[in-house]
């Protein structure tokens, strides 16, 4: 058996040295197309290459190794070999240990230098003044809904949603004292409201707290005693807390969507969507002529949600998010019939659909 081993161990340290080779030499490559994309202004993170990538490895996957395997390791490549041929910054809603701050994480990798700011406005100013390459927002939680300091942002920002990130969100309590010892919960509004049950069947006197992050929760209590958070895994190893329960949220199948914002726009690569904002003219039948745009075009609507215009009362702006890219045709024919249906129209951005 020992022998065994041993060959197989043998044969690991041969792959090894093969995959180190061929590492080098992809980073080289990096580093070409660094110099020449410099040379052209162009950016080096292009989502729509990236999914290229991804899904031609997982095309080609003959296990054992899974999908999900496949996507966190060549995550970590592109990051690596995407930071020889430049530092991306990408700002989040901090402080370290969100689930923004995780999203970012997975989307771009360690190598990025990321910035945690205290506010949503925050995030989106640093990449509109250039101090950040890419901002990361929550945009909706399936259970919850939509993200609406996200949406109010979105209306005046002259940033594009170049991608989308779905992340499942597995909140966890976080203490340093016992259960029956907790008196206060701090976390986020959002992860309070999908904990809700969890919380009225094992914390039913304890009081709840809101704060700004999920992140900062768990900083509060890293300070204070019998009280607890509701906050991610990594912030447990951050702020130093135990994790008294996981996966407390009242749904498992709670997923948050977040929207990568730059100053570029994506590229098509076949599977995309579209989020656009508009308000409508008062008169009867406007909505539905919009919509009939869309089904008219054989273009399927994914989501569309209404908000306040804050200018005035009962007026309301529309974000629709729909299959497509913006520069497919029957993208650009409806659009131009929703132009003439409507007082405003903005187009967000066209990104690669995510899993």
């Amino acid at each position: 058996m020992n022998e065994k081993v041993l060959e197989y161990r043998n044969k690991i340290d041969a792959i090894d040295q093969k995959i180190l080779k061929l590492l080098n030499e992809r980073a080289e490559s990096a580093i070409e197309i660094g110099n020449l994309k410099s040379i052209a202004s162009r950016t080096v993170y292009v989502p729509s290459r990236e999914v290229e990538v991804i899904n031609n490895l997982v095309r080609n996957n003959k296990g054992p190794l899974e999908k999900e395997d496949i996507l966190n390791i060549y995550k970590e490549i592109m990051s690596v070999c995407r930071s020889k041929e430049a530092k991306l910054k990408v700002s989040y809603l901090g402080p370290e240990a969100t689930f923004s701050h995780q999203a970012a994480l997975r989307q771009f990798g360690s190598k990025a230098d990321f910035i945690p700011l205290p506010r949503f406005e925050d995030v989106v100013y640093e990449v509109e003044k250039g101090r950040a390459d890419f901002a990361v927002v929550p945009i909706e939680n399936s259970n919850e809904g939509a993200v609406s300091t996200t949406l109010d942002l979105l209306v005046d920002t002259k940033l594009n949603v170049i991608n989308e990130i779905n992340m499942r969100v597995a909140p966890c309590l976080l203490s340093n004292t016992k259960l029956e010892n907790i008196k206060i919960v701090y976390s986020h509004q959002q992860p309070l409201a999908q904990c809700s049950n969890w919380l009225n069947k094992n914390l039913p006197n304890a009081e709840i707290s809101s704060l700004s992050s999920t992140a900062e929760a768990a900083k509060m209590v890293s300070k204070n005693s019998n009280s607890a958070a509701i906050a991610s895994e990594i912030a447990a190893k951050i702020y130093n807390l135990n994790i008294l329960a996981k996966s407390i949220e009242d749904s498992r199948d709670n997923w948050t969507r977040f929207f990568v914002l730059g100053k570029n726009k994506a590229l098509r690569t076949g599977n995309d969507k579209t989020t656009i904002i508009f308000s409508i003219k008062d008169r009867v039948s406007a909505l539905y002529n919009i919509l009939a745009s869309f089904s008219k075009n054989k273009i399927n609507l994914t989501k569309i949600e209404s908000r306040p215009t804050k200018k005035k009362a009962w007026q309301y702006l529309f974000f629709v998010d729909f299959a497509g890219h913006m520069e497919d045709k029957k993208v650009k024919d409806a659009l131009e019939k929703v132009e003439n249906n409507c007082v405003f129209l903005k187009v967000l951005g066209s990104y690669p659909k995510a899993d």
